[in-house]
């Protein structure tokens, strides 16, 4: 089966699962040489593929995972990245790591999470469904392949974090016997139902991690964006819009006078340097 949009054009190579909801697959891009494989999904339920649509537009970060999307005959087609799979819960071998790489693969899980570019109801997913992997240098990826059939669109940021404190305690569970700080807070915030955002869950990780250690510089390039991109994003439009009201008062100014009257002060102080005019 061929699946074809301006950009991609894809091929069937394998399937992950089938669900009331579509189907989802694996699928080879033929427009590009090499084995470029993408997660797909054929949805042929037209109450999920809105709902899909109405989470990425309102979380707005299709951009930021989406592949493409499209349709092809009765279905619309979803696409994204694919990475082989490495489960985080087969590989992970906590008994044999230190306190301090557990901690490291906490925090890169919720990493991965506020990266994700993923609307809050379909993380949900990936977390309940254990789509996490954990890569030979402790990094973590997610995979795409979530089972849609339990979508709830009225998923929350707080959902997420409450599943993904629960995954860190399951990684950090090994660890109890030492009375590790980030264990002992992680386990009382849970119980008293603190989290409710991941900047929450990463700064009480990061703060009660193993004494000593500074988190590297991408890490904390990356947590500051996510802290403070919504004020990034605000600042940068409003300095966007000042520069294009300034763009159009120029060119209305250029078309009624001819040139820009107010650009004059500042020609005209460099046409006399003291008793001298430069226009002799």
């Amino acid at each position: 089966m061929i699946y074809e949009s301006s950009k991609l054009k894809l091929e069937e190579v394998g399937v992950v699962h089938l669900s009331p909801v579509g189907r989802c697959l694996i699928c080879r891009d033929l427009n590009v040489d090499g084995n470029v494989l993408y997660t797909v999904f054929c949805i042929s339920d037209h109450e999920v593929v809105r709902t899909l649509i109405s989470l990425f537009e309102k979380q707005g970060t299709a951009d930021t995972v989406l592949v493409d999307s499209f349709v092809s005959e009765n279905d619309h087609i979803f696409v994204f990245p694919y990475r082989k799979e490495r489960r985080l819960d087969e590989f992970y071998m906590g008994d044999s790591l230190t306190l301090e790489r557990c901690e490291d693969i906490c925090i890169n899980v919720i990493l991965s999470c506020m990266t994700s570019g993923l609307p809050w109801a379909v993380l949900s997913l990936v977390l309940e469904q254990g789509l996490l992997n954990l890569n030979k240098d402790d990094s973590v990826y997610l995979s795409y392949g979530v089972k849609l059939d339990r979508l709830n669109p009225e998923t929350k940021e707080k959902d997420c974090v409450v599943l993904c404190a629960a995954i860190l305690m399951e990684i950090l569970e090994s660890k109890a016997s030492l009375k590790a700080d980030s264990y002992l807070l992680l386990q009382k915030k849970i119980n008293s139902r603190s989290y409710s955002k991941f900047t929450e869950l990463y700064r009480d990780i990061r703060i009660a991690a193993t004494p000593g250690r500074k988190p590297g510089l991408l890490s904390q390039i990356r947590f500051w964006f996510e802290i403070n991109k919504d004020r990034l994003f605000g600042f940068l439009f409003w300095i966007s819009l000042i520069l294009a009201i300034v763009a159009l008062a120029m060119l209305v100014s250029s078309a009624v006078f001819g040139d820009v009257p107010w650009l004059r002060f500042f020609i005209n102080n460099f046409k006399r340097i003291g008793t001298e005019s430069l226009l002799q």
